[in-house]
């Protein structure tokens, strides 16, 4: 079966437009055309648009996508290149989610903070505050040792 870029794009969950980027980009060398020149997507496609999308929600750069895609264009002599990189932007992923992981637990502080202050009527109910009233999960958070 073939697709055009827009069904294509909807069963990536993505605007046509960033298929004809990544086109335009050099990142869909696979990528057949008609005698008019109109984009023709084969269902063999769709695992090689679902990586460059993972790759690219991850962080990764256009440039070093499209370098992920040309190795695997060359074939089985670049596995071990391919298999760095793999590693590489998984590390990345793990550090975004611990980072992510900080940035939500001082969320959640601050949902706390702003509805203990919100029940008492005032911010300033924190300042007489000691750790043993501040939920333990909130330690880290808090700033109060």
């Amino acid at each position: 079966m073939v697709y055009t870029v827009g069904e294509m794009a909807k069963r990536l969950h993505i605007a046509p437009s960033t298929l004809r980027y990544y086109d335009k980009e050099g990142l869909l060398p696979f990528l057949e055309r008609s005698e008019g020149g109109i984009r023709m997507f084969k269902e063999e496609d769709f695992a090689f648009l679902s990586v460059i999308e993972c790759l690219k929600k991850t962080g990764m750069s256009i440039k070093d996508i499209k370098v992920f895609i040309d190795w695997c264009m060359e074939g089985d002599t670049t596995i071990a290149q391919r298999l760095t990189l793999i590693k590489e932007q998984r590390e990345s992923v793990l550090l975004q989610i611990e980072q992510m992981q900080q940035t939500l637990a001082m969320l959640n502080y601050k949902q706390w903070y702003y509805e203990t202050a919100q029940i008492a009527g005032t911010c300033s109910v924190h300042q007489t505050m000691t750790l043993e009233d501040i939920p333990e999960e909130f330690h880290e958070v808090s700033g109060k040792k």
